[in-house]
């Protein structure tokens, strides 16, 4: 079985542009989020999935400059953006990472990623009814089901965000969704790098760290953040 992690980006950010390059205490965004997932155990296969459009190019160089795989694709058709990276690296599931996702769990991952193998589930998901803060979403889809499907994704909202039309037709195939059920404080929260206070609580949360930030699982992160609102 072929897992792929993959981190949709670009640098164009209609709210904060350039945000994947931006520095957190003198190190880039998409430097956190490598080293992050980098803790999984499904770290074998970590893509970064960029445009091919020329806004995009200093994602790319970037990656090449770092020995990161970059895989090229629609700027607007995120969906088919998606489904061509992990079909052109012969991934069986992947998961979906946001470029603005900082505090990715990657114990949640592996375990994500384990139910989908294990229960041949067509999406693993924590997204439905944010019961995670925004920005720990993490998604597992067959790509095999994707490929199936993604004629049906006739609208722009879903060609702009892979999984949703999924969510919006819950018949279409075999799915497992994860409520976070024990910490009710992390409900609605908001971890997403999208502005630049945004990216500055994130500095203060890893500046406040005694560890290194990969030791951190989602509670930790959560608890940080809650000190430091």
């Amino acid at each position: 079985m072929n897992i792929g992690i993959i981190v949709l980006c670009r640098f164009n950010s209609s709210r904060l542009p350039g945000k994947i390059l931006s520095s957190i205490n003198e190190k880039p965004l998409i430097t956190y989020i490598i080293e992050r997932l980098s803790i999984s155990k499904y770290n074998a296969n970590i893509v970064i999935a960029t445009s091919s459009n020329e806004t995009d190019q200093p994602i790319y160089n970037h990656c090449l400059q770092n020995k990161i795989t970059c895989y090229r694709g629609s700027l607007e058709n995120v969906s088919e953006r998606f489904l061509n990276c992990a079909t052109h690296h012969g991934f069986d599931y992947a998961v979906r990472i946001n470029g603005d996702n900082l505090f990715t769990d990657p114990s949640l991952i592996d375990r994500y990623c384990d139910l989908a193998i294990n229960g041949a589930f067509d999406l693993v998901s924590n997204v439905p009814n944010r019961t995670y803060p925004s920005g720990m979403s993490v998604e597992v889809i067959k790509i095999l089901f994707l490929q199936e499907a993604i004629s049906n994704f006739n609208k722009d909202q879903y060609k702009e965000h892979v999984t949703l039309y999924f969510y919006e037709n819950l018949t279409s195939g075999k799915f497992k969704f994860i409520e976070n059920n024990d910490f009710p404080e992390a409900k609605g929260l908001k971890l997403a790098i999208d502005h630049l206070n945004d990216l500055n609580l994130a500095a203060l949360i890893i500046k406040n760290m005694k560890k290194n930030h990969t030791l951190y699982n989602w509670k930790e992160i959560v608890n940080l953040y809650l000190n430091n609102e």
